[in-house]
């Protein structure tokens, strides 16, 4: 019995290649991150902070593609070590909304350059009008599975 057309052909799959993609700017941004002391998900936080200051836990971890529980960790030692600020107590309900500090702040700066430059990396061999055309069509397939799976 054949089990030709069964499974997905690798080589030709888009999202396995997207997974490839992302796994390699990954490790990619692990590598210029590390000598700065941080992680992937160290520099979204502080780079979603930066953008967005006063998120709550949970935004952050959706942001950052990470737990509730890991993102809590997280901010927990980056209070601790000076990058952020949270107050003791809930302003309304129970967020603490979290904020950067100038240790954070500058942290960023320096940890913005390697990721660009990763960025600019993977970018070299594309057009602009290349690179317009990426961002449009991986839009679309967000947009594609997210309405799905919100049932639409």
């Amino acid at each position: 019995m054949s089990q030709e057309g069964a499974g997905v052909d690798l080589k030709t799959s888009l999202g396995y290649l997207l997974k490839e993609a992302s796994s390699a700017l990954r490790a990619a941004m692990e590598a210029v991150l590390r000598p700065l002391g941080m992680t992937v998900t160290h520099y979204s936080c502080l780079e979603l902070l930066a953008q967005r200051p006063g998120l709550s836990n949970s935004e952050l971890a959706r942001g950052a593609f990470v737990t509730r529980q890991s993102m809590n960790v997280l901010l927990q030692a980056l209070e601790r070590d000076g990058y952020v600020t949270r107050p003791a107590e809930a302003p309304v309900g129970k967020v603490l909304p979290t904020r950067l500090t100038p240790r954070g702040r500058h942290s960023l700066e320096q940890a913005t350059v390697a990721v660009r430059s990763v960025e600019l990396r993977m970018l070299a061999g594309l057009t602009e009008s290349e690179q317009s055309d990426a961002l449009r069509i991986l839009r679309s397939m967000v947009r594609s599975l997210r309405d799905a799976n919100d049932g639409g």
